[in-house]
């Protein structure tokens, strides 16, 4: 892969692009009074504002690096996240976001650590408990954001990936610190509106420029018979894994994959803390429809062109790049390269920025306000008053990038999509039974969240560490903590003392999504 060659117009691009990113928060830090103000933008985000939030929160670098990689390497099999991860948008929406944006309007919550204390009347366990392990997924899925960014900073001016892992934290961390969510929440909003425009644009030119997808499929087909079925075959009897080590996506697989992208990444924290900021309730309606139906056409035309770019390398038309561990998740860079002039490429790589960027503010946001919220103003200083929560908040915010450039300063793994699947397999496993069982199940008990919590994390590492490095798993290492977190709140809170009948009206816990009137 070549790096484009460096003009004042490229440079003139990148740079406006990132100004304007920096003059987004210089404008969002005026708004900046309170701590409200800095987690949730006052609760003042309107229906667009609000609906592009959730979906950008939730796009990625895996949305199109490693979206498209992982349709160089699979083929069709993997269709099926392109289904699974826009439904995550409308699962946290209306699932989730419903009761949650009822309940914290009504109480003040600033964080789903506040529900979570609240409805497990545990003031201090299980809010420590979420907020630590909130914190590090959010710091594990935060290497896989920076890292894209880098892969696209080192293309459009050809520095070296730890320059442009530099460059990538000081600009995100720069106005997420100055303007809060009023910050990430509109240069999301911008990001979100490049990303869909780009790629709406740059899809069907690569998608034509391979010949079209009835070609695309005969390639494919030649390559593996497989690359154009649903899903892989299953793992043979007696074989340690699949016939190739691309050919993990079997039916057994794939719905462990239904509950780690739709559920898992629904209640990823800095996706499900945005619930709070919807200034209408009336959004609900409405949302989960409008994000599903925008994200599921992104991720469709992006894995496509990862097929697309599979063929052009196949026929010789592009190369992938050697000397680094991802080659695959080049290959939207290399088709639009190969797509477009020079000039255009580098407005791709804006939107390409864009749209990881889009999610690693919103990371770093999370990080900064359970420490700031949850940690230092619950445990470490209760009286501290609000200016000194904000500030903590801001000092986590620099902090995490610090840490994350500590993290990701070695090489990517050899795909995005297993590093950044790690961390939503980690939510999956810790928060999605305790939400659920939270929101709808009555009986569902404090011990009962906390021993769910705690088993799927430990279920899930102990999955996780077998799969690498004893034997694969025929499924995604979390479906085992997530089965034992349901398992643990289910038989923990029939053990233990019903919660009272306050504690659950107060939080409109029961058997629905809306209260009628």
């Amino acid at each position: 892969m070549k790096v484009l060659d460096f003009n004042i117009e490229m440079a003139a691009i990148v740079a406006v692009y990132f100004l304007g990113l920096l003059a987004v928060g210089a404008w969002a830090s005026k708004r900046v009074k309170t701590s409200e103000d800095y987690f949730l933008a006052g609760r003042s985000l309107g229906f667009w504002v609000f609906t592009i939030l959730i979906v950008a929160s939730i796009c990625s670098g895996m949305t199109i690096l490693g979206t498209s990689g992982l349709g160089y390497i699979t083929g069709w099999p993997t269709i099926w996240e392109q289904v699974f991860v826009p439904l995550s948008a409308a699962v946290c929406i209306l699932l989730f976001g419903t009761k949650l944006h009822a309940i914290g309007s009504q109480r003040g919550y600033l964080t789903v650590q506040d529900y979570f204390s609240d409805r497990f009347y545990s003031q201090n366990g299980i809010r420590g408990l979420s907020a630590i392990t909130g914190i590090l997924v959010s710091l594990i899925y935060m290497v896989g954001q920076f890292v894209a960014i880098s892969m696209v900073l080192s293309w459009l001016f050809g520095i070296s990936y730890h320059s442009a892992l530099l460059i990538s934290a000081l600009i995100v961390s720069a106005y997420v610190i100055m303007g809060g969510l009023y910050a990430v929440a509109w240069s999301n909003l911008i990001q979100g509106l490049l990303l869909i425009a780009g790629v709406l644009i740059v899809a069907p030119m690569v998608i034509s420029s391979a010949g079209g997808l009835s070609y695309i499929n005969e390639v494919l087909a030649g390559i593996d018979p497989n690359f154009v079925q649903p899903w892989f075959p299953s793992w043979y009897p007696g074989e340690a894994g699949p016939y190739a080590g691309y050919a993990f996506a079997t039916p057994l697989f794939l719905v462990s994959f239904f509950f780690l992208l739709s559920f898992g990444l629904a209640s990823a924290p800095h996706v499900i803390n945005n619930v709070f900021a919807a200034k209408d309730a009336r959004y609900f309606k409405w949302a989960p429809l409008a994000a599903f139906s925008i994200y599921v056409v992104i991720m469709y035309l992006i894995k496509i062109t990862g097929f697309a770019g599979r063929v052009l390398t196949t026929e010789g038309e592009i190369s992938l790049p050697s000397g680094v561990s991802n080659p695959a998740d080049y290959v939207f860079i290399l088709g639009a390269e190969h797509a477009f002039p020079s000039i255009i490429s580098v407005f791709i790589g804006v939107i390409i920025l864009a749209a990881v960027m889009s999610t690693t503010d919103r990371l770093m946001l999370t990080i900064g306000t359970y420490f700031g919220w949850d940690v230092y103003k619950r445990f470490l200083r209760p009286d501290a008053p609000d200016r000194m929560v904000t500030l903590v908040s801001r000092m986590t915010v620099a902090a995490a990038a610090a840490l994350t450039l500590l993290l990701a300063w070695k090489n990517p793994p050899a795909l995005l999509a297993w590093l950044i699947w790690m961390g939503i397999g980690l939510m999956l496993a810790c928060y999605v039974a305790p939400l659920l069982a939270g929101l709808y199940w009555r009986r569902a008990t404090r011990e009962g969240a906390i021993f769910s919590m705690v088993l799927g994390l430990l279920a899930a590492g102990f999955a996780g560490y077998w799969h690498q490095f004893v034997q694969p798993l025929p499924v995604h290492f979390s479906l085992f903590g997530f089965v034992l977190s349901i398992g643990a709140i289910v038989v923990v809170s029939l053990a233990t003392s019903k919660p009272s009948e306050k504690v659950l009206d107060e939080t409109m816990t029961g058997f629905y999504i809306r209260k009628r009137r």
